[in-house]
């Protein structure tokens, strides 16, 4: 069962109109508005188009919509370059194009490679990660085994799920010190992961549970906000050597369409790095290894 294009559609754009003052896009604030945001009308003198084929976009009929028109309407909306991507895959799906290009559907619980588990194991200086666009937790090496400790001792026969453990379990208030910000964030993903593939089954069912039994969730999920999680910066709090801080680079893997490898570091010589140290040799000990 896939997501409903036309709602996508819809309401990506009424919510991204919303975000916009005329102010912001150089236009006279005339009139009272009944709603925030930029008016139908506005959107499409900025974007070229005449008010009805904007507000047939805006209805969800995205279908046929060009290259063009989609750059058009993404300028006038001042949209991001992962917005600006949503859209074109919004587009996609309305087409019938994206079942084409998305990426071969795995029928079988997913296993590193044994030279990914290489590289992964390489990497000593910090934890690394591989995930998929639905937040599930596939491959780390041992200080991202270590990191995430409390994410397996919930999973011990399964795949860990970041966006399951965000909204259901109450533990990750602790473990992300920032927790509205890495929820905002989790929900953006799976967003943005939804736009990539609306077809997939298993991404749907993901965000019925979690919009049925999270508010926190769904709230989020409605504002239709998207990123790219490429780069920055998170704090962590684990159980056993307190809070710290590290800086992340994500990479889409080649060899693996659909699945992200994160790389962590803390900044030489802080009390990130030495909060590593700590992580590092509590990962080695006797109380770190999981139960058999």
């Amino acid at each position: 069962m896939a997501l409903d294009n036309r709602a996508e559609v819809r309401e990506f754009l009424t919510t991204r109109r919303a975000k916009l003052t005329p102010r912001e896009v150089g236009l006279p604030d005339v009139g009272q508005r009944r709603v925030p945001g930029l008016r139908r009308g506005e959107v499409a003198t900025l974007a070229g188009v005449s008010i009805e084929y904007y507000a047939k976009l805006e209805r969800g009929s995205l279908a046929g919509a060009g290259p063009a028109i989609l750059d058009a309407l993404a300028r006038a909306l001042r949209l991001s370059d992962a917005e600006r991507a949503h859209l074109f895959h919004l587009a996609q799906a309305a087409d019938g194009t994206s079942a084409m290009l998305r990426p071969r559907r795995r029928r079988k619980r997913w296993e590193p490679p044994v030279g990914l588990q290489w590289v992964l194991d390489a990497f000593t200086g910090g934890p690394a990660i591989v995930r998929n666009g639905r937040m599930d937790l596939l491959a780390t090496n041992a200080l991202g085994r270590a990191m995430h400790a409390a994410l397996y001792d919930r999973a011990p026969d399964g795949v860990p799920n970041f966006a399951r453990y965000t909204f259901l379990d109450d533990d990750s208030h602790r473990f992300y010190p920032d927790w509205p910000g890495a929820a905002d964030t989790c929900v953006a993903i799976l967003r943005t992961e939804a736009g990539r593939d609306p077809h997939d089954p298993v991404m749907h069912d993901l965000v019925g549970e979690l919009s049925t039994r999270s508010t926190e969730f769904a709230t989020r999920w409605w504002r239709h906000d998207v990123r790219y999680h490429g780069a920055g910066a998170k704090s962590y709090h684990h159980e056993a050597v307190g809070e710290f801080e590290l800086t992340y680079e994500s990479v889409d893997m080649l060899s693996e369409p659909g699945l992200t490898m994160t790389l962590y570091a803390a900044e030489p010589a802080s009390p990130a790095a030495d909060a590593l140290a700590l992580l590092a040799s509590w990962a080695a000990s006797p109380a770190a290894q999981p139960q058999r």
